[in-house]
C-alpha cells in the first residue's frame, strides 16, 4: 500500500467591520499550489477559519497527510486537545451545557479528519510565514469581494475563487 501524498495546507479567515467574512486557503503539493477564497454574510473569525480548514480539505481528491497551518487558537486548540470531539461526543453542547458554537461546521471538519491524516498547527501570523501572510490578504480581499457583491445584490450567494500556480524552488 502506498503512502498517503503529503499535503501542506495554510488557512486563514477574517471577517470585516460590516460582518462580511472571507476565508483562503493555499494548499502546497510537490511544488505546485492552489489558492481558494472565499467570502459570506454576516460571519465571524471563527466560523471563517473554520470553513477555511474545510474548504482546504475538501479540495483533495484522496485521503492525504495534511499538515494544516493557522493563526487562531479556537481552532487548532479544538481539534489538537479533542475540544470538537468531546463537544460532538455531548451533542453538540460545551462543558458549560450551552450549544457549541458553529456545530455545523465543527461536524463537517471531523468528517475530513477521520478520512485524511491531519496535524493542526498553530502559526503566529507576524508577518514571517509567507504563505500565512498570503492567506491573510486573500482573506481580506475575499471578505470585501463579498461586501462589493452584497451592495450591488440583495441576496448574494457565497463565492468562491481559485487559481493554481506552478512555483519553482
Amino acid at each position: 500500500m502506498s503512502e498517503p501524498k503529503k499535503v501542506t495546507i495554510y488557512t486563514r479567515g477574517v471577517s470585516s467591520t460590516s460582518g462580511s467574512g472571507g476565508y483562503a486557503v493555499i494548499l502546497i503539493y510537490n511544488g505546485r499550489r492552489k489558492e481558494l477564497v472565499g467570502g459570506s454574510p454576516a460571519s465571524s473569525n471563527n466560523r471563517m477559519d473554520i470553513l477555511a480548514a474545510i474548504e482546504g480539505m475538501k479540495a483533495l481528491k484522496q485521503p492525504c497527510s495534511v499538515t494544516l497551518y493557522n493563526n487562531n487558537t479556537y481552532l487548532i486548540d479544538a481539534i489538537v486537545k479533542g475540544w470538537a470531539v468531546k463537544w460532538r461526543d455531548r451533542g453538540w453542547t460545551n462543558s458549560e451545557k450551552k450549544p457549541t458554537p458553529h456545530a455545523d461546521l465543527w461536524e463537517q471538519l471531523l468528517a475530513l479528519c477521520s478520512v485524511h491524516e491531519v496535524s493542526f498547527v498553530y502559526r503566529k501570523l507576524d508577518g514571517h510565514d509567507r504563505e500565512l501572510a498570503r492567506c491573510d490578504v486573500l482573506a481580506h480581499n475575499g471578505a470585501e469581494s463579498f461586501e462589493i457583491a452584497q451592495a450591488r445584490t440583495p441576496d448574494p450567494a457565497p463565492q468562491r475563487t481559485e487559481s493554481s500556480e506552478v512555483r519553482s524552488g
